[in-house]
């Protein structure tokens, strides 16, 4: 019976890869939301879900710590990685729900360059996850986010200049104002998770 009540460790990074699985999702989502204006509505909901099971998965890894005796790696790395990634993927919704309050109608190109660096970023993150114990694998990776990271910091300086160079209606400078900042956050934030797994991948090479 005791050693029923010690976990595998294949139990924990299980839930990295479907957190990770729902990280893609939800930037899927957003790149489909950036595309198609006119079914935001449904796109917004089916990132709320998807918000909602990473939330479930990442409540369900912490109770697991703390039942657990023997997990795979430091119990404050497993609660940093499941945290991290769930906190891209509550920004990711909270960019859908910004763009339906603000009554989003016509799309920014830049807007949609960060939706598609942000699930480019995304993948290279799932990659890293599933590469967990390869350090050399999530360094690839992690090289590659940050890149990304680099290249939406690039177009968000660019869509900001236009913004303001350009400024029409005051609203509309507002609204976009605030998406392309929570873009560019969400990207920041994907680097965060980049640094928590070279971090735990090294420290358990």
């Amino acid at each position: 019976m005791f050693g029923r009540l010690i976990p595998r460790d294949e139990q924990f990074f299980q839930s990295f890869d479907q957190l990770a699985g729902l990280l893609v999702a939800a930037a899927q989502e957003l790149v489909r939301l950036f595309d198609d204006p006119a079914r935001a509505g449904v796109r917004v909901r089916a990132l709320k879900e998807i918000e909602h099971k990473a939330d479930d998965l990442t409540a369900a890894v912490n109770v697991r710590l703390n039942t657990s005796f023997i997990t795979p790696f430091d119990r404050e790395d497993i609660h940093m990685l499941v945290s991290r990634l769930d906190d891209v993927i509550d920004l990711m919704d909270g960019v859908a729900r910004r763009y339906e309050m603000l009554h989003i109608k016509n799309v920014r190109p830049e807007g949609k360059q960060l939706a598609r660096v942000l699930a480019d970023a995304a993948d290279h993150l799932q990659q890293a996850v599933a590469g967990i114990k390869k350090p050399a694998e999530v360094e690839r990776q992690v090289g590659a986010v940050k890149e990304l990271e680099e290249e939406a910091d690039a177009i968000y300086e660019q869509a900001i200049s236009a913004l303001f160079a350009n400024a029409g209606d005051p609203l509309d400078v507002l609204r976009w104002k605030e998406m392309f900042d929570t873009l560019e956050r969400t990207t920041d934030y994907c680097m965060r998770v980049a640094q928590v797994l070279r971090s735990v991948s090294l420290k358990n090479a």
